[in-house]
Protein backbone atom coordinates (compact mmCIF):
# COMPACT_ATOMS: atom_id res chain seq x y z
CA UNK A 1 0.00 0.00 0.00
CA UNK A 2 2.89 2.37 0.40
CA UNK A 3 3.22 5.02 -2.51
CA UNK A 4 5.43 3.74 -5.03
CA UNK A 5 6.55 6.93 -5.77
CA UNK A 6 7.30 7.73 -2.18
CA UNK A 7 9.48 4.42 -2.42
CA UNK A 8 11.01 5.28 -5.54
CA UNK A 9 12.26 8.89 -3.77
CA UNK A 10 13.27 7.10 -0.60
CA UNK A 11 15.02 4.26 -2.50
CA UNK A 12 16.93 6.71 -4.34
CA UNK A 13 17.66 9.15 -1.04
CA UNK A 14 19.07 6.15 0.61
CA UNK A 15 21.24 5.02 -2.18
CA UNK A 16 22.23 8.28 -3.82
CA UNK A 17 22.14 6.55 -7.32
CA UNK A 18 19.37 6.15 -9.67
CA UNK A 19 20.60 3.22 -11.69
CA UNK A 20 21.32 1.59 -8.03
CA UNK A 21 17.83 2.20 -6.85
CA UNK A 22 16.60 1.12 -10.57
CA UNK A 23 18.02 -2.09 -10.08
CA UNK A 24 16.98 -3.05 -6.40
CA UNK A 25 13.24 -1.82 -7.48
CA UNK A 26 13.14 -3.85 -10.50
CA UNK A 27 12.42 -0.58 -12.71
CA UNK A 28 14.23 0.91 -15.49
CA UNK A 29 16.15 4.16 -14.80
CA UNK A 30 13.92 6.27 -17.05
CA UNK A 31 10.90 4.88 -14.02
CA UNK A 32 12.91 6.22 -11.64
CA UNK A 33 13.66 9.59 -13.07
CA UNK A 34 9.75 9.99 -13.96
CA UNK A 35 8.89 9.04 -10.49
CA UNK A 36 11.09 11.83 -8.97
CA UNK A 37 10.21 14.15 -11.22
CA UNK A 38 6.54 13.57 -10.35
CA UNK A 39 7.24 13.86 -6.82
CA UNK A 40 9.33 17.41 -7.47
CA UNK A 41 6.19 18.41 -9.86
CA UNK A 42 3.43 17.48 -7.03
CA UNK A 43 5.49 19.11 -4.07
CA UNK A 44 7.13 22.16 -6.25
CA UNK A 45 10.37 21.74 -5.12
CA UNK A 46 13.65 20.46 -6.05
CA UNK A 47 14.62 17.50 -3.97
CA UNK A 48 18.34 16.10 -5.44
CA UNK A 49 21.03 18.32 -6.82
CA UNK A 50 22.87 16.76 -9.50
CA UNK A 51 26.13 17.12 -10.26
CA UNK A 52 27.09 14.89 -13.18
CA UNK A 53 26.54 11.35 -12.22
CA UNK A 54 26.95 12.41 -8.53
CA UNK A 55 23.38 13.41 -6.24
CA UNK A 56 22.70 14.18 -3.03
CA UNK A 57 19.76 15.54 -1.22
CA UNK A 58 18.19 19.24 -1.12
CA UNK A 59 16.51 20.89 2.27
CA UNK A 60 13.42 19.52 0.83
CA UNK A 61 14.80 16.02 0.01
CA UNK A 62 16.51 15.26 3.23
CA UNK A 63 13.37 16.74 5.10
CA UNK A 64 10.99 14.57 3.06
CA UNK A 65 13.39 11.52 3.28
CA UNK A 66 12.10 11.60 7.56
CA UNK A 67 8.64 11.90 6.53
CA UNK A 68 8.82 8.64 4.28
CA UNK A 69 10.71 6.99 6.40
CA UNK A 70 8.54 7.54 9.35
CA UNK A 71 5.40 6.66 7.08
CA UNK A 72 7.37 3.24 5.48
CA UNK A 73 7.55 2.00 8.94
CA UNK A 74 4.08 2.87 9.77
CA UNK A 75 2.71 1.40 7.22
CA UNK A 76 4.54 -2.09 7.84
CA UNK A 77 3.44 -1.60 11.37
CA UNK A 78 -0.43 -1.72 10.10
CA UNK A 79 0.38 -4.41 8.02
CA UNK A 80 1.69 -6.60 10.58
CA UNK A 81 -1.27 -5.45 13.36
CA UNK A 82 -3.91 -6.50 10.39
CA UNK A 83 -1.78 -9.78 9.61
CA UNK A 84 -1.77 -10.41 13.24
CA UNK A 85 -5.67 -10.27 13.78
CA UNK A 86 -5.83 -12.65 10.86
CA UNK A 87 -4.05 -15.61 12.02
CA UNK A 88 -2.10 -16.80 14.91
CA UNK A 89 1.28 -17.21 13.73
CA UNK A 90 3.42 -20.00 14.24
CA UNK A 91 6.01 -22.59 12.75
CA UNK A 92 9.82 -22.23 11.99
CA UNK A 93 11.64 -18.99 10.78
CA UNK A 94 15.17 -19.45 9.41
CA UNK A 95 17.53 -16.36 9.38
CA UNK A 96 20.81 -15.73 8.09
CA UNK A 97 22.96 -13.15 8.90
CA UNK A 98 26.58 -11.54 8.14
CA UNK A 99 29.15 -11.80 11.46
CA UNK A 100 28.57 -7.92 12.01
CA UNK A 101 24.73 -7.94 11.74
CA UNK A 102 23.93 -11.68 13.88
CA UNK A 103 26.15 -10.48 16.93
CA UNK A 104 25.02 -6.98 17.53
CA UNK A 105 21.95 -5.87 14.93
CA UNK A 106 20.28 -8.89 15.32
CA UNK A 107 19.77 -10.28 19.03
CA UNK A 108 17.28 -7.30 20.53
CA UNK A 109 15.14 -7.41 17.30
CA UNK A 110 14.60 -11.10 17.87
CA UNK A 111 13.79 -11.14 21.08
CA UNK A 112 11.51 -8.48 20.80
CA UNK A 113 10.06 -10.26 17.99
CA UNK A 114 10.01 -14.02 20.06
CA UNK A 115 7.85 -11.91 22.95
CA UNK A 116 5.37 -10.62 20.65
CA UNK A 117 4.87 -13.78 18.83
CA UNK A 118 6.04 -16.43 21.43
CA UNK A 119 4.58 -19.62 19.02
CA UNK A 120 7.37 -19.00 16.08
CA UNK A 121 10.79 -21.19 16.66
CA UNK A 122 13.67 -18.69 14.57
CA UNK A 123 17.18 -20.38 14.30
CA UNK A 124 19.52 -17.91 13.32
CA UNK A 125 22.77 -19.28 10.81
CA UNK A 126 25.90 -16.88 10.87
CA UNK A 127 28.52 -16.63 8.32
CA UNK A 128 30.14 -14.05 6.17
CA UNK A 129 28.40 -12.36 3.52
CA UNK A 130 28.96 -14.82 0.13
CA UNK A 131 28.11 -17.89 2.75
CA UNK A 132 24.48 -16.05 3.57
CA UNK A 133 24.02 -15.61 0.26
CA UNK A 134 24.34 -18.52 -0.96
CA UNK A 135 23.04 -20.20 2.30
CA UNK A 136 19.33 -18.42 0.53
CA UNK A 137 19.89 -19.76 -2.71
CA UNK A 138 20.80 -23.23 -1.52
CA UNK A 139 17.25 -22.82 0.35
CA UNK A 140 18.85 -22.64 4.06
CA UNK A 141 17.60 -19.65 4.89
CA UNK A 142 14.55 -17.54 4.63
CA UNK A 143 15.63 -14.31 4.87
CA UNK A 144 19.26 -12.71 5.47
CA UNK A 145 20.90 -9.63 6.84
CA UNK A 146 24.20 -9.12 5.46
CA UNK A 147 26.48 -6.40 4.77
CA UNK A 148 29.20 -5.88 1.67
CA UNK A 149 28.36 -4.37 -1.90
CA UNK A 150 28.36 -8.03 -4.22
CA UNK A 151 25.03 -8.54 -6.04
CA UNK A 152 23.81 -12.07 -7.22
CA UNK A 153 21.49 -13.05 -9.76
CA UNK A 154 17.99 -14.15 -7.97
CA UNK A 155 18.38 -12.33 -4.80
CA UNK A 156 16.42 -9.25 -4.06
CA UNK A 157 18.66 -6.65 -1.89
CA UNK A 158 16.89 -4.44 0.28
CA UNK A 159 18.53 -1.52 2.61
CA UNK A 160 17.96 -2.55 6.35
CA UNK A 161 19.92 -0.02 8.39
CA UNK A 162 22.66 2.68 7.91
CA UNK A 163 26.62 1.53 9.53
CA UNK A 164 29.73 3.40 9.63
CA UNK A 165 32.87 1.79 9.17
CA UNK A 166 35.41 3.57 11.58
CA UNK A 167 39.32 2.87 12.46
CA UNK A 168 40.21 1.85 16.21
CA UNK A 169 42.99 0.73 18.58
CA UNK A 170 43.46 0.04 21.96
CA UNK A 171 42.98 3.55 23.99
CA UNK A 172 46.40 2.50 25.57
CA UNK A 173 48.33 2.27 22.64
CA UNK A 174 51.39 4.37 21.31
CA UNK A 175 48.89 4.65 18.38
CA UNK A 176 46.02 5.90 19.73
CA UNK A 177 45.58 9.90 18.71
CA UNK A 178 42.80 11.94 17.18
CA UNK A 179 43.35 11.61 13.66
CA UNK A 180 45.18 10.58 10.59
CA UNK A 181 46.13 12.14 7.22
CA UNK A 182 44.70 9.71 4.62
CA UNK A 183 48.29 8.33 3.19
CA UNK A 184 49.40 7.23 7.03
CA UNK A 185 46.82 3.90 6.24
CA UNK A 186 49.72 2.53 4.51
CA UNK A 187 52.17 2.51 7.20
CA UNK A 188 49.39 1.61 10.09
CA UNK A 189 49.71 -2.30 11.28
CA UNK A 190 45.74 -3.10 10.61
CA UNK A 191 44.30 -6.68 10.94
CA UNK A 192 41.99 -7.32 9.10
CA UNK A 193 38.62 -9.58 8.11
CA UNK A 194 39.17 -12.83 6.14
CA UNK A 195 37.93 -12.85 2.07
CA UNK A 196 34.54 -13.05 1.93
CA UNK A 197 33.83 -10.64 4.63
CA UNK A 198 31.76 -7.83 4.16
CA UNK A 199 33.06 -5.48 6.02
CA UNK A 200 36.30 -6.38 4.32
CA UNK A 201 34.88 -5.70 0.37
CA UNK A 202 33.49 -2.04 1.81
CA UNK A 203 36.65 -1.10 3.76
CA UNK A 204 38.69 -2.16 0.53
CA UNK A 205 36.41 -0.50 -2.42
CA UNK A 206 36.23 2.86 -0.13
CA UNK A 207 40.09 2.79 -0.35
CA UNK A 208 40.48 2.74 -3.71
CA UNK A 209 37.96 5.36 -4.54
CA UNK A 210 40.81 7.33 -2.11
CA UNK A 211 43.58 6.22 -4.71
CA UNK A 212 44.77 3.82 -2.36
CA UNK A 213 45.67 0.00 -3.43
CA UNK A 214 44.26 -2.82 -0.42
CA UNK A 215 47.45 -4.54 -1.29
CA UNK A 216 49.99 -1.69 -0.03
CA UNK A 217 48.30 -2.33 3.21
CA UNK A 218 50.01 -3.36 6.02
CA UNK A 219 48.49 -6.65 7.49
CA UNK A 220 49.33 -7.45 10.36
CA UNK A 221 46.80 -9.87 10.92
CA UNK A 222 43.53 -11.59 8.97
CA UNK A 223 40.88 -12.69 11.65
CA UNK A 224 37.48 -14.15 10.99
CA UNK A 225 35.33 -12.63 13.20
CA UNK A 226 34.90 -9.34 15.23
CA UNK A 227 35.39 -9.92 18.36
CA UNK A 228 38.61 -11.52 18.00
CA UNK A 229 40.02 -8.69 15.82
CA UNK A 230 38.83 -6.53 18.75
CA UNK A 231 40.49 -8.53 21.47
CA UNK A 232 43.77 -8.32 19.32
CA UNK A 233 43.71 -4.72 19.14
CA UNK A 234 43.08 -4.71 22.72
CA UNK A 235 46.26 -6.45 22.91
CA UNK A 236 48.40 -5.02 20.32
CA UNK A 237 50.11 -1.79 18.94
CA UNK A 238 47.59 -2.48 15.65
CA UNK A 239 44.65 -0.68 14.25
CA UNK A 240 41.23 -2.49 12.71
CA UNK A 241 38.12 -1.19 10.66
CA UNK A 242 35.02 -1.98 12.08
CA UNK A 243 31.25 -1.16 12.33
CA UNK A 244 30.39 1.58 15.11
CA UNK A 245 27.88 -1.15 15.97
CA UNK A 246 30.17 -3.18 17.02
CA UNK A 247 32.44 -1.45 19.61
CA UNK A 248 29.79 0.66 21.14
CA UNK A 249 30.67 -1.19 24.36
CA UNK A 250 33.95 -0.88 23.99
CA UNK A 251 34.04 3.24 23.70
CA UNK A 252 31.72 3.60 26.19
CA UNK A 253 34.35 1.59 28.86
CA UNK A 254 37.33 3.65 27.28
CA UNK A 255 38.83 0.48 26.08
CA UNK A 256 39.11 1.05 22.27
CA UNK A 257 39.36 4.60 20.31
CA UNK A 258 38.10 5.82 17.38
CA UNK A 259 40.81 7.55 15.14
CA UNK A 260 39.51 9.67 12.86
CA UNK A 261 41.02 9.05 9.30
CA UNK A 262 40.71 12.85 6.97
CA UNK A 263 39.21 12.81 3.70
CA UNK A 264 37.85 9.27 4.29
CA UNK A 265 34.11 8.58 5.58
CA UNK A 266 33.17 4.59 5.71
CA UNK A 267 29.66 4.52 5.16
CA UNK A 268 27.73 1.57 3.91
CA UNK A 269 24.12 -0.17 5.03
CA UNK A 270 23.28 -3.43 6.37
CA UNK A 271 20.63 -5.05 3.76
CA UNK A 272 18.04 -7.49 4.22
CA UNK A 273 17.75 -10.18 1.17
CA UNK A 274 15.28 -12.91 0.00
CA UNK A 275 14.82 -14.20 -2.80
CA UNK A 276 12.99 -12.28 -5.43
CA UNK A 277 9.44 -12.84 -5.26
CA UNK A 278 6.94 -12.44 -2.64
CA UNK A 279 8.03 -13.73 0.68
CA UNK A 280 6.45 -16.61 2.80
CA UNK A 281 4.41 -15.27 5.70
CA UNK A 282 6.58 -15.66 8.86
CA UNK A 283 9.83 -14.33 6.63
CA UNK A 284 7.49 -11.47 5.83
CA UNK A 285 6.36 -10.92 9.42
CA UNK A 286 10.05 -10.64 10.57
CA UNK A 287 10.83 -8.53 7.60
CA UNK A 288 8.12 -6.23 9.08
CA UNK A 289 8.96 -6.04 12.61
CA UNK A 290 12.45 -5.71 12.14
CA UNK A 291 12.21 -2.59 9.60
CA UNK A 292 10.24 -0.97 12.86
CA UNK A 293 12.19 -2.06 15.52
CA UNK A 294 13.76 1.09 17.26
CA UNK A 295 17.31 0.21 17.51
CA UNK A 296 19.17 1.87 20.09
Amino acid sequence: MFDFRLKVFQTVAHRLNFTKAARELFITQPAVTKHIKELEAYFGLKLFDRNGSRIRLTAAGRRLLGHADQVSKLYRTMEMDMAELKNEHSGELYIGASTTAAQYILPPIMAGFHQRFPNVSISLKSGNTEEIEQCLLSGEIDVGFIEGQSRKSGISYTTFLKDEIVLVCSANSPLARDSVELLEIKDIPLVQREQGSGTLEVVNHALKDHGIDPGEIKVSMELNSTESIKGYVLNSHCMAFLSIHSILKELAGNELLVVDVQDLDIERYFYRIQLQGEPNTLSKLFINFAHTYNLK
